[in-house]
């Protein structure tokens, strides 16, 4: 009793640690899951997270997790392992170095429930667990394999990203170009954007894209989330921060780097995220399978973002 208790105080404090530091971005002005990647000598590198010991991208809140760190201690990767990791690649972590928290959720039955449908023969239940885990960058490390600690290549000098192009073509959404404003239509299933030179900055052509994409996912005939939140509920707030979540996932994996979202969306996420904790769990997890949606058009890889939130530790 007193372990399970234990287990719920330490589930509690994590999810009100991780909220609490996210409000706390957002509070100053930044969202921060989009950062100034990019352009600047010695900045972090745009890139989804991976594991070096197993080549597995994270994914969810772990995402947010590692983003933060990164930029924050202005770390020259996106590469992290665990101690042990670091040293089963023949290297170490450096003396003095802190780790970065990472989270495994996971759900198990009570001895006492599969005692109990032994004897009903009724469906088990479950109950769900977070767990800590410890990383550290791989350039907190000595002694690694170099290929661990290379940075992405610099994004070509041009407007139109034909990589990106090509992960949208791909997707076989129906995208209309036109307007001044962005949106996706559920009940007809499309998406309209004005067309990039429309753009102040073009870049963000991209990231409006994406955007629209991940609430395209949410579709019945795709992931299935629920799209009727009128404009101004918290239901479209919650809609608003997963696609716009799954659009910072893919601008990374495609090495975009856009701009912040316009404060007003600020607002509606931090009263959401104010009202529930857990709020930016669930949607760093939807995102995430969004994200992972729209990339299987991309090239195949076998270690996604959706096998990593499987595997622990990290």
């Amino acid at each position: 009793m007193a372990q399970r208790r234990r287990q719920r105080n330490t589930r509690k404090d994590l999810y009100s640690e991780v909220t609490d530091n996210i409000i706390a971005e957002l509070e100053q002005g930044r969202a921060p899951w989009v950062q100034p990647w990019g352009g600047v000598e010695g900045a972090t590198p745009l890139g989804l997270p991976e594991n070096g010991a197993t080549g597995r991208r994270y994914s969810g809140i772990n995402i947010l997790l590692l983003w933060g760190a990164a930029i924050e201690q202005s770390r020259s990767c996106q590469t992290w392992l665990t101690f042990k990791q670091a040293l089963s690649l023949g290297g170490c972590v450096r003396k003095g170095e802190r780790g970065t928290t990472v989270v495994y959720a996971d759900r198990f039955t009570p001895k006492a429930e599969r005692e109990r449908v032994r004897e009903t023969g009724e469906s088990p239940g479950t109950v769900p667990f977070l767990k800590r885990y410890t990383v550290f960058n791989a350039d907190q490390c000595d002694g690694l394999p170099e290929d661990l600690t290379a940075n992405a290549p610099d994004l070509p000098e041009r407007e139109i990203i034909p990589r990106a192009e090509a992960l949208i073509t791909a997707t076989g959404a129906d995208f209309r170009i036109g307007g001044d404003r962005a949106y996706y239509v559920p009940s007809r299933d499309f998406i309209q954007v004005p067309p990039q030179p429309a753009f102040f900055d073009q870049i963000n052509y991209y990231r409006t894209c994406f955007h629209e994409l991940g609430h395209w996912t949410g579709h019945p005939k795709r992931l299935a989330r629920d799209l009727k939140g009128a404009f101004g509920t918290k239901d479209y707030a919650r809609e608003e921060l997963v696609a716009e979540l799954a659009s910072a996932f893919i601008c990374a994996d495609q090495s975009i780097a856009p701009t912040v979202r316009h404060t007003d969306y600020i607002g509606s996420w931090l009263e959401v995220l104010r009202e529930d904790k857990r709020a930016i769990f669930r949607a760093a997890s939807l995102a995430s399978k969004a994200a992972d949606y729209i990339l299987a058009y991309a090239a195949p890889d076998p270690c996604s973002a959706a096998a990593a939130m499987e595997a622990a530790p990290w």
